[in-house]
């Protein structure tokens, strides 16, 4: 396996990452473990997930696939993975992940913990936001036409400093 760092941190990956989105929804916790211990055994050590997981989307699901993650990782060397997770961006369809789907100190604090629970770990690797609050095209919306009328406020620095304040 190749491996390399990722930018400014010391933290070493496997060129490979395994993505676990279809856990909970297309493949059983079986399954996952199954996947799971394939993809160490041959040197990944970079998993990738979401709060939003299994995909696609329910309410049924949600947090399924982390949970599995979190089932199989307390009998791993945790400190030998690298475990990224993402809060999932705002969709009205998806306000049964969080009352406010935003980006603010309070929804990430709900979702970082949440995904901790979820994964039994005291620590995440890899910390993304799944998709920027935006005025574009969202998930299932085909044939997307730009409104350049849309009002949208570039909260990128105050969502920057958000996750700054999280991870003091």
């Amino acid at each position: 396996m190749i491996y390399t760092t990722l930018p400014n941190t010391d933290i070493k990956v496997s060129k490979i990452c395994l993505g676990t989105m279809t856990f909970g929804e297309q493949n059983s916790e079986a399954d996952a473990h199954e996947q799971l211990n394939y993809a160490v055994e041959q040197g990944v050590n970079f998993i990738d997930t979401a709060e939003l997981y299994a995909v696609p989307a329910r309410k049924e699901t949600q947090g399924l696939t982390e949970q599995y993650i979190g089932n199989w990782l307390k009998d791993q060397k945790r400190e030998e993975l690298v475990i990224a997770t993402k809060i999932t961006g705002p969709s009205d369809g998806l306000k049964y992940i969080r009352e406010k789907m935003d980006f603010s100190d309070e929804s990430i604090d709900e979702a970082l913990n949440k995904s901790l629970k979820r994964l039994k770990t005291d620590y995440i690797d890899l910390y993304q936001l799944h998709w920027p609050e935006r005025n574009a095209n969202f998930f299932g919306t085909r044939f997307y036409k730009h409104n350049p009328d849309d009002q949208w406020t570039d909260n990128f620095k105050q969502v920057m400093n958000n996750f700054r304040n999280e991870f003091k």
